[in-house]
């Protein structure tokens, strides 16, 4: 692509000088972050977005072989944006037992598959231990298996009902196997937003923390950001610019992973965001978080086919095989439950990149030329 010279044919001055500072590798500003989302021009965003992929990545495009595991969905928060939380009194409520988690685990450590991540609701009868212990048993039954388990919302709830500190509950999920965070519960930072979508659970500081205690103690995290349900543009860059914040004090975020709201069987209500939005979002997530290594576009909440288009709009990772997801179809998702390591390859090569199997750490396991 000739970058170079679309950039000077632009007659929108300021996005003119936006990309002079991408091809610069200057920091763009909030002001900048917002005038991109504000300029409805996706083909220019969305070609900045790649080049700055390009640079980082090359054709390269990450998937790894890895199973999501929901314990359980009953929950004491009953967030509005959510459909998956239920009461233990609700008919649809269910928990998994800890040899049916573990033979979830078996079937994909059989197939290949080279991470768990667990993460689901937070019920009010389980204690420190229950959670502790779900960690310790996958690892020792499956040493080799990496576990990403426990949002930092699930890392405060186990600090607020045991009175320990983020650090302590850290150190006793990592000497019980821990490898990584995964980074869902953030929503948006917003205090506006969140007494309106989720107000009892963590804030966005609360989040913040939890990742930079895990940072200090080695343990790597990704990041993500739901957007498209009553937050605004500048509450979105407002998101982003706390984590880039973060993200130059610790290193420790592997990845961004914007997540579009779905909104069916959720009190909140609204409508599903645009195919248009959700490109925006990943090509100003690129351009705006230039200190975070990748940016996913997670084919659950966008589809097979969008996702495929992010690919070549900034995005360098579609996630994985899955295998099982329950808390965004629970609000109307139609993705498929769980994709094959040749169906990913499949995609990945129908959108013009190389596919590249992973392992949590964004190490290479095998490149599919």
């Amino acid at each position: 692509m000739d970058v170079y010279r679309v950039i000077e044919r632009q007659r929108d001055t300021r996005l003119r000088q936006i990309g002079e500072k991408v091809l610069k590798g200057e920091r763009l500003s909030a002001e900048d972050g917002l005038y991109l989302f504000r300029s409805g021009q996706l083909t220019y965003v969305g070609m900045l977005a790649e080049w700055v992929n390009r640079q980082r990545n090359g054709q390269y495009a990450y998937f790894v072989v890895n199973r999501q595991i929901n314990p359980t969905n009953v929950c004491l928060y009953q967030c509005s944006f959510c459909a998956f939380g239920v009461t233990k009194s609700d008919p649809r409520a269910y928990e998994l037992t800890l040899e049916e988690i573990l033979r979830k685990v078996e079937e994909t450590y059989l197939q290949g598959g080279r991470e768990v991540h667990v993460v689901g609701g937070i019920p009010p009868h389980w204690t420190l231990d229950h959670y502790v212990g779900i960690v310790k048993e996958i690892k020792k039954r499956f040493p080799d298996m990496v576990v990403k388990a426990w949002t930092a919302v699930e890392i405060h709830h186990m600090a607020k009902i045991s009175k320990k500190s983020y650090e302590e509950i850290l150190r006793m999920l990592k000497d019980a196997g821990l490898d990584a965070l995964p980074g869902g519960g953030a929503e948006i930072f917003s205090e506006r937003v969140r007494r309106i979508i989720a107000p009892y659970k963590a804030s966005g500081e609360e989040y913040l923390q939890v990742h930079r205690v895990a940072h200090k103690l080695g343990i790597p995290t990704n990041a993500t950001m739901l957007y498209g349900h009553v937050e605004t543009y500048e509450e979105r860059v407002e998101h982003m610019l706390k984590l880039r914040e973060l993200q130059d004090e610790t290193g420790g975020f592997q990845v961004f992973i914007p997540l579009a709201y779905w909104p069916e069987g959720t009190r909140l209500g609204g409508s599903r965001t645009s195919s248009v939005d959700d490109l925006m979002t990943i090509a100003v997530s690129r351009l705006f978080l230039d200190n975070f290594p990748h940016i996913k576009a997670y084919w659950v909440t966008l589809g097979e086919r969008v996702a495929q288009v992010a690919l070549n709009m900034g995005a360098d990772d579609i996630d994985g095989t899955i295998e099982e997801e329950k808390i965004v179809h629970s609000a109307g998702t139609t993705s498929a439950y769980g994709h094959s390591r040749d169906k990913l390859v499949r995609l990945i090569k129908e959108a013009g990149k190389v596919p590249v199997e992973r392992d949590t750490f964004y190490r290479v396991v095998r490149i599919f030329s």
